[in-house]
């Protein structure tokens, strides 16, 4: 006990740059000197700022001059231009470069500085993309050669595919790191063989299994299913899951938000809309067609997704035919939105699944409300103006609506200057339907948020939120928590 409150009062002593909360002090005195260790901290909680003072830390005590930051293609930016200058302690000097893909001169110069110049930390930061291409791997095998190094890992579900290309370059790469770490607030998106994977970056053994099929027949209970001729293996039901969630806690911090931080309450709401005759026509149309598919009479497992997507697509309003036409259908949803904004007080954000509907609420939006009123954040937006359109949402009074994509605009981005979030559609990822919501709900929120989901009645919407249920749920056993109250 008095070597633990020697530990703590030494980390509390420690010059850091930012202030840390209580719960911060606690993830680095379980893991600031641990060779591998996984924050799975809830979005919002500051594990960004406890890996840079781990990282300093570290530095300070002579045990790593060199840190290689992975990071997804929306965050790494956010690292460079906004993590580091404010959380890196001013008394440590350091080379920091950003990975870039097409090396001109001026980013071969800064590539090089990694290895010429001699004090202070050297600092890469990597999206995790590049490790899908043998440069990207090559360079970072090279900086990891060169130096005593913490590899990281930022939203580490992004390696969860044991079979990927970029998972299993960076696994090869981290035993030349001497110190390891991994970071998500949702470590279970799908099932709890997102694990695997992540757990094998930290260390093969930490799990106990030598392999992923070892691992996956402790947990998963599989069946065999025949599909177009062939035999598939399936998950039927997942087992073990509390010796699982017992093994977790043995090298990973868990913190949610409601532990730690006096944030205000989320609220959802789910607004119900019908489809029009012709939607209900045509869905049921393809609905058959998309039955007959999952029943293996006529394509291939592609094909079925596809169908499914455009049985969402309808209930959106809007249809793609295979030779990627899309043509409009009458529907109800954005008069839903229209009337779901009258009642909106203050700035609102609009997530939306497809790119075609991200026009549609576009123009709807500004017609009604002026062409100040909104800015857009997904693959269509320019990259040199997100940052920008960020900027206005939470500092013009005037730019009342961010509409983006999950997928673009729902990672490392701060939006508390909304407190109502509206879901224009779903989609089945788990990850990126929490990490969106969080964009509102984080640090710096001072009122409750509201989501509104949109749903079409007895749809495929009902069928995603469903999905998305079952995999709270599954993840909340994993990690040994309360099932959630949520949509």
């Amino acid at each position: 006990m008095l070597l633990c409150q020697l530990e703590r009062r030494k980390i509390m002593n420690y010059k850091f740059k930012t202030k840390p909360y209580a719960h911060q002090i606690t993830a680095l005195e379980k893991s600031w000197n641990k060779e591998t260790y996984a924050y799975f901290m809830e979005m919002g909680t500051g594990k960004t700022k406890v890996l840079i003072d781990n990282m300093s830390m570290l530095y300070d005590k002579g045990k790593i001059d060199g840190a290689l930051i992975i990071a997804p293609k929306g965050v790494v930016g956010t690292w460079y231009t906004n993590e580091l200058p404010t959380h890196l302690p001013d008394h440590i000097e350091n080379v920091t470069v950003l990975w870039q893909p097409n090396i001109n001169k001026t980013q071969q110069e800064k590539l090089d500085s990694l290895f010429e110049i001699e004090t202070g930390i050297h600092i890469l930061i990597m999206n995790v993309e590049a490790f899908s291409t043998d440069k990207g791997r090559l360079f970072a095998g090279k900086f990891l050669r060169s130096h005593n190094a913490l590899m990281a890992i930022d939203e580490s579900t992004t390696i969860k595919n044991p079979s990927a290309k970029r998972t299993k370059n960076i696994i090869a790469l981290s035993k030349t790191a001497k110190y390891r770490r991994i970071m998500t607030g949702s470590p279970v998106t799908k099932n709890p063989l997102d694990l695997f994977s992540q757990c094998e970056f930290l260390d093969p053994f930490l799990l106990d299994f030598g392999s992923y099929y070892s691992f996956r027949n402790r947990y998963a209970e599989m069946k065999t299913m025949h599909v177009s001729g062939r035999s598939i293996q399936i998950v039927n039901k997942f087992i073990n899951l509390g010796e699982l969630s017992d093994t977790i806690k043995t090298f990973a911090y868990r913190v949610l938000k409601e532990d730690c931080l006096d944030l205000p309450d989320k609220i959802f709401i789910k607004r119900q809309i019908t489809l029009t005759p012709d939607q209900r026509k045509l869905y049921e149309q393809m609905k058959k067609q998309a039955l007959a598919i999952l029943e293996g009479k006529v394509s291939s497992t592609k094909n079925s997704l596809t169908q499914l997507m455009r049985l969402q697509q309808i209930t959106c309003g809007h249809f793609t035919d295979d030779n990627g036409t899309t043509q409009p259908i009458e529907n109800n949803r954005v008069n839903e939105l229209m009337d779901i904004l009258e009642d909106v007080e203050g700035k609102a954000i609009i997530w939306a699944h497809y790119q075609y509907d991200m026009t549609k609420i576009i123009e709807a939006v500004k017609e009604k409300y002026g062409q100040g009123s909104v800015v857009d954040y997904y693959g269509l937006t320019p990259k040199e103006e997100r940052q920008d359109n960020i900027t206005r949402f939470q500092g013009d009074p005037k730019c009342r609506f961010f509409i983006g994509t999950p997928s673009t605009g729902g990672y490392g981005i701060t939006l508390t200057a909304a407190n109502t979030v509206i879901y224009y559609s779903n989609g089945y990822d788990l990850e990126k339907r929490l990490q969106s919501e969080d964009r509102a709900h984080r640090m710096g929120q001072k009122k409750p948020v509201t989501y509104v989901d949109i749903n079409a009645q007895d749809t495929v919407d009902e069928k995603i939120v469903k999905a998305l249920r079952a995999k709270i749920d599954i993840a909340s056993q994993v990690l040994g928590e309360e099932l959630k109250s949520w949509i």
